[in-house]
Parts: C-alpha cells; structure tokens; sequence
C-alpha cells in the first residue's frame, strides 16, 4: 500500500457506511491518521439522516486490526513522540477524536456491525466489542494482550467484555492476555456469526439491509434502551422504555407500520 492512501476508507452503500481500516501492511494498527477519519466519519454517520447503519471492516484478508500504533499512536498520546506532521497536530488538537474513533464514550444509537476479517487483538478486539453486531471469519482471532506490555485495556475492554461473558472467561482472556478463536467467541456469545472468510462482508451487508427494512426511528429508540439501560436498576430501565415508546407513538413511522401490516404491503419508513 503505498503511504498516499488514506488509513481509512470511506464508503456510502445505500444508507449503509463503510468503513475500512486501511494499513494491511501495519496489521491495520490505529494511527494518528486513522483515528481523526475515523472520528470524522463516526460523527457524519451519527448526523447523516440517510445513513442507517455502519459496518467496521480492516483491508485485507488477514487482520482486522491490531489496535493502537505502537510506535506512532501510543508514544505520541504518552508524550514520548513529539508530534510531526498535520495528523499528529490534528489529533492533539482535539483528544476527544479519540474516544469517538473508538466509539468510547461517544453517544451513537444507529447500529455499528463489526466485518472481523482476520485478527483483532488489543485495541482491534476493543473495536469489535463496542459494535453491536459481530459477524467473524472462521480464522479471525480475538484477544486483549494489553497486560503483557505493561499497560490494560483502556478503550474500553476492561469494562466491555466482562459485560458480554462470563466474567471468569472475561478475566482469564484480560489476565492471561489469551487468544481465542472465532469458534470460542461465538460460544462465548461474543460474535454473532462465524462464516468462511469470502462470506464476512456479505453477511454483514446483508444484516445491514435486514436492519434497515425496520423503523430507523424504532431501532435507534430501541439500542438506546439496550445501551442506557444496562447501567440502570430494572425499574429506571422501564421508565426509560416507556419515555422511549411513548415518544415513537407519536411518530409517522408507528402510523406507517401497522397500517402497512393490515395492508400486507412493505413499510415506507421516513424517519419522522
């Protein structure tokens, strides 16, 4: 790959954005580059009316991605690089770019599947676990190594994984800094679907489409009350449930959706 491409790759298919870490050659690591176009690009399809959903893939047959740059990324956020060149200033400039990349902290209730085309270990498992959706190659390899370089995992793992698995199995993987295959994650319940590697962007492009033949008002409403709710007690959960639907009840869609039911026709769904 030549050093002109950008590090990541954009792309619009019919209401569904692209994204595509793009440093094959570097194991798809995050660099400075990466996690500004990133950001940028989390923050467009968060805004875009016409962008439903997004799907997070690396280039490349053999790694998703292979997290933070250890030589690029990480020293520059310690202060041990000093910044050289516009997308080190940039991402300075801005720290919070590096949260939205990442998709830590950052408030995004349209729906993100992870393409896991090949290894995703440190930050690159940090990704996949903070998508809703998870389709994994049957050679994809999943593991937070964080530990064995003297530091944790920081964007986000420590907090994430052990809400998806059991948390003996959660620490036995951030501990041991162990690897696991696509056929354990999908025991575990930490993807969806393991399918031969051809099949990953097709799947997810075709859960993409599945998803975007609901209510778009609907199912952000309804990740919403997933992601808020799972840091509520059972009855403030139900509370916000109830603000949620009584607030689609009053929409075009949920007109438009049981009208198109007792019609027996497809749902024309407009976001309002």
């Amino acid at each position: 790959m030549a050093d002109s491409e950008p590090h990541l790759l954009v792309e619009r298919r019919d209401g569904v954005l692209v994204l595509t870490m793009n440093r094959p050659a570097k194991r798809n690591a995050l660099s400075p580059e990466m996690l500004v176009r990133m950001a940028a690009a989390f923050r467009e399809f968060r805004d875009a009316h016409d962008l439903r959903v997004a799907i997070l893939t690396g280039a490349g047959d053999e790694d998703f991605c292979s997290g933070g740059d250890l030589e690029l990324t990480l020293p520059l956020m310690t202060g041990a690089r000093k910044p050289d060149g516009a997308w080190d200033h940039r991402l300075l400039a801005d720290p919070s770019q590096f949260g939205d990349a990442i998709l830590r902290g950052f408030e995004l209730y349209k729906p993100v599947i992870a393409a896991v085309n090949g290894r995703a270990l440190g930050g690159g498992t940090e990704m996949t676990n903070a998508c809703d959706l998870r389709v994994a190659a049957e050679h994809a390899t999943f593991g937070l190594l964080e530990v064995s370089r003297g530091i944790i995992p920081g964007a986000g793992g420590t907090q994430r994984l052990p809400r998806m698995i059991p948390v003996a199995k959660a620490m036995e993987i951030i501990l041991m800094a162990q690897r696991i295959d696509a056929q354990e994650a999908l025991r575990l319940g930490l993807v969806n679907r393991v399918v031969p590697a051809a099949e990953v962007m097709p799947t997810a492009l075709k859960m993409a489409e599945q998803i975007q033949q609901n209510g778009p008002l609907a199912v952000r409403a309804a990740k919403e009350a997933i992601v808020r709710g799972m840091s509520l007690p059972l009855d403030e959960g139900l509370r916000l449930e109830s603000v949620l639907q009584s607030y689609l009840l009053r929409t075009e869609d949920a007109v438009e959706g049981p009208k198109a039911f007792a019609e027996k026709r497809k749902a024309n769904f407009k976001a309002k």
